[in-house]
């Protein structure tokens, strides 16, 4: 059975390794999953993966986002399951069943939709033709559900469609979490708070700022773990 705090996924956005120890150190028995971005991983290298590793057992996404033709991105990722890192992200651009010729191992590959940050008036500044953000959310999962993906991320606001439509195995991770307590503006756009985001199916919710930035960050995580039970509660 899931704790909670399986549902948490951290972002480790920084570039040196001290602060990467400290907070990895600091909230490994108050998160599931610590997230490696663009920045950890140009700064550190891959060899992050095995620092995090060497100090505890949460799981590791590697949030890449891939975006190339796809016998690079196929590449890339056959380069990057030497490490095993529990989830990774590519963009879903690409063959029917792609990922059938991919050799990795147990990692779950999930595909990029639309960004938190972007709404429905920069979707149409970009040249977008959609009624919707969600429509384009759902379209992309669709796509990566047929490149062989395991997953997408989306915000919370698409995640039920994307169950109902996609899949109810299909996994839904969250980002743009912002609890009532911790609302500030931001470059993020589509957001919902944590509790929202698992009664809406989310199976997993990406939450930074509002436990970085706290002046406790442990309690910050805490207190979104109480919220997290407390839906969980109610729905057995």
């Amino acid at each position: 059975m899931r704790r909670a705090k399986d549902y948490i996924i951290f972002p480790l956005d920084f570039s040196d390794y001290e602060s990467v120890v400290r907070y990895v150190k600091m909230l490994k028995d108050y998160v599931g999953v610590f997230k490696i971005g663009l920045e950890l991983f140009i700064s550190q290298g891959p060899g992050i993966i095995g620092s995090i590793r060497s100090i505890c057992s949460n799981k590791i996404f590697l949030d890449l986002k891939l975006h190339d033709i796809p016998e690079t991105v196929k590449r890339a990722i056959n380069a990057l399951s030497q490490y095993k890192p529990d989830f990774i992200t590519i963009h879903p651009e690409l063959p029917k069943g792609f990922l059938k010729e991919v050799e990795f191992f147990q990692t779950k590959v999930l595909g990029v939709t639309v960004l938190t940050s972007i709404d429905k008036e920069m979707l149409d500044s970009m040249g977008y033709s959609v009624t919707s953000v969600a429509d384009l959310v759902v379209k992309r999962a669709r796509l990566a559900k047929e490149v062989g993906c395991h997953g997408v991320v989306c915000s919370g606001h698409e995640v039920k469609r994307i169950k109902e439509e996609v899949g109810e195995d299909f996994i839904a991770v969250v980002p743009g979490i912002r609890p009532e307590w911790s609302v500030s503006k931001d470059d993020q756009r589509r957001v919902v708070t944590p509790a929202n985001a698992i009664i809406s199916g989310a199976d997993y919710i990406v939450v930074g700022r509002p436990i970085r930035d706290a002046k406790d960050p442990k309690s910050a995580a805490l207190k979104i773990i109480q919220q997290i039970e407390s839906v969980i509660k109610d729905t057995k």
